[in-house]
């Protein structure tokens, strides 16, 4: 059974690299210059999906039978037999999960180091809720399924063999090159403050976890590419409102309920002041291009002027924009009440933020107080597992470096900045003041993005190009 898969796997690789279709056009992405022949690096194409397969079928999940740390040893071992000394891969255990750290040295010790980042662990999947099982790899139709082949692990495969293939060319770094994967990116990140923190005299990060390219959704070829320089700073707030209760029979003016529904309310209606970088100014003004007339003309206005009322309704009522321009807070979680039949005496609910660079979660908890205005409601910060993150320089070298890796695999493609929503373990290296900058090359479709969701994939016509693109960007940033 084994080679049997792998007879397919290894068919479903080189019908990839030559742009045919195992699928309708629409369900598969061929190199945009139309390249076609046998793979330009066969034994690292056919080792990063080899590799992808091993660490999918590891349930690297957080709690009872976490396989995070053989994902470790999994990626330990493909390192050293890529030429990586034993001496120089370090897997560290803490609690259920683990860390990895392997160095290549450079041959200039006063360089500080270029670090690849990722992630070893991966979201819960259910298997009674999935069409085939999460923790068993299928190559199927042009597609990897399996959770975590689009967040990461067929990334991080990627970049290991990249990086073995690099060995076998006979490159030599000047600037040390730092590959590492944290062990519970997908929850507490914890490892990923430890291994910051280890590495905070580093020149730069590449994380691999983050920005990409996007397919057009009718003909499968690739629209545009972009790099994440900047997210925004993810927070907690507990807003509280308690009341003596008594008897439902007896209703009081005062309800710790109502008090918080009012709050909530206000927080849903109030809109925080709309706001630009220059990433977000640049993604606007070049992404515009790829989005409906009316959201497109809303972002080429936004970015002109980001007090354009109209442009700012438009972007606001989009989910898909809203939290580019500016602050969100939005209700999560509620919880109140002791019993069917007596007033509540306590009433909580969560509020989560996701918070613009350049303003502190005790701004915006402020903000919220002021917005709220009831001395009834008390509000207390209790994010966990965040720091705030400033956003990334916009550096000439690695800008330059990205656009030259992209523009190999798949010349013309437009490259731009953009900022996420969500956290990464950048935010921990950018509040250590160290560059990051979320860079993976999987090109995908944004309907077919099932990260965290049901039925995750990545397409398999990733690989050759992936390992094209880390052949250039790493030599790039590192001699």
């Amino acid at each position: 059974m084994r080679q049997v898969w792998m007879a397919a796997v290894a068919g479903a690789v080189m019908l990839a690299a030559a742009g045919a279709q195992a699928a309708p056009p629409a369900r598969t992405a061929a190199p945009a210059d139309g390249r076609a022949g046998p793979p330009a690096h066969p034994k690292a194409e056919a080792e990063a999906l080899d590799l992808a397969e091993k660490a999918i079928s590891l349930r690297s999940v957080a709690g009872p039978g976490n396989k995070t740390p053989q994902v470790a040893k999994l990626y330990a071992d493909a390192l050293i037999a890529g030429g990586f000394k034993p001496q120089d891969v370090t897997i560290t255990p803490m609690g259920d999960t683990a860390y990895l750290i392997a160095r290549w040295p450079g041959s200039d010790p006063k360089l500080k180091p270029f670090v690849i980042s990722g992630h070893m662990d991966v979201v819960e999947a259910k298997r009674e809720d999935w069409r085939r099982d999460p923790f068993k790899p299928v190559v199927e139709d042009g597609y990897l399924f399996g959770r975590g082949s689009l967040d990461m692990k067929l990334d991080g495969a990627m970049a290991i063999a990249a990086l073995g293939e690099l060995r076998r060319e006979g490159y030599q770094p000047r600037r040390t090159i730092v590959i590492e994967f944290s062990g519970d990116e997908e929850t507490t990140m914890a490892t990923s403050a430890v291994i910051a923190d280890k590495l905070k005299d580093s020149e730069l990060v590449l994380n691999i976890d983050g920005g990409g390219g996007v397919l057009d959704e009718q003909t499968g070829k690739p629209l545009y590419f972009s790099w994440q320089g900047a997210e925004k700073t993810y927070a907690d707030y507990r807003l509280t409102v308690t009341n003596p209760g008594g008897h439902s029979s007896e209703p009081r003016i005062d309800n710790a309920i109502d008090d918080l529904a009012t709050a909530l309310l206000k927080i849903h209606a109030y809109r925080f002041k709309p706001e630009e970088s220059a990433l977000t100014k640049a993604y606007f003004e070049q992404a515009a291009r790829y989005e409906s007339p009316q959201i497109g003309a809303a972002m080429r206005a936004f970015a002109a002027n980001p007090a354009d009322e109209q442009a700012i309704e438009t972007l606001a009522a989009d989910p898909a924009t809203v939290g580019k321009i500016g602050t969100t807070c939005v209700a999560t979680m509620i919880d109140g009440g002791h019993a069917q039949n007596a007033l509540p005496q306590r009433a909580e609910a969560n509020v989560n933020c996701r918070i613009f660079p350049g303003h502190s979660r005790a701004e915006i908890m402020s903000e919220l107080a002021r917005v709220v205005d009831d001395p009834k409601v008390r509000i207390e910060d209790v994010t966990q597992g965040s720091v705030q993150t400033p956003a990334s320089p916009m550096r000439p070298d690695f800008v330059a470096a990205v656009k030259a890796a992209v523009g190999r695999i798949y010349p013309g493609v437009p490259v731009f900045p953009s900022q996420s929503s969500g956290a990464s373990d950048s935010m921990w290296f950018r509040h250590d003041g160290v560059p990051s900058y979320g860079a993976s090359p999987m090109f995908i479709k944004e309907s077919e993005n099932f990260a965290h969701g049901l039925n995750e994939r990545a397409p398999v016509s990733n690989i050759r190009p992936g390992i094209d693109y880390y052949l250039s960007l790493v030599p790039a940033l590192t001699k």
